[in-house]
């Protein structure tokens, strides 16, 4: 299994594998044809409203986290097969965010982590 985190402003590596952007807008000042991409899941981004409450505060991140976990609970038919993939493909989650450790990707990854421990692969 393996899910990495990255923000997609950083060069690609072969490393990453299946690379997937989940951030609803477009990052700012990049070009779409300048980023090596495979994938880009707007569906699996935060909603605009939950995006807009969170304003990327971390005081605010265990709620956020919750909050997007309800979100993600009706979207599976989008990130379920993404980690079907990452159960035997290394898959990196892509983000614009300036905030490391408290975004979107790193949220979604934790999600997917742990459905991966609890139910595993189809």
């Amino acid at each position: 299994m393996s899910i990495s985190v990255k923000r997609v402003y950083e060069p690609a590596a072969k490393s990453d594998g299946y690379r997937v952007l989940i951030d609803r807008l477009w990052p700012r000042g990049l070009k779409k044809e300048a980023v090596p991409l495979d994938l880009w899941a707007k569906e699996l981004a935060p909603s605009t409203a939950l995006r807009q409450w969170f304003g990327h505060d971390p005081a605010l991140w265990d709620g956020f986290r919750h909050r997007y976990a309800g979100e993600l609970d009706a979207l599976a038919e989008y990130w379920q097969p993404l980690a079907e993939r990452a159960a035997r493909h290394p898959v990196t989650l892509l983000f614009g965010a300036r905030d490391e450790e408290h975004n979107n990707a790193v949220a979604l990854k934790a999600y997917l982590d742990n459905w991966l421990r609890t139910h595993g692969p189809r």
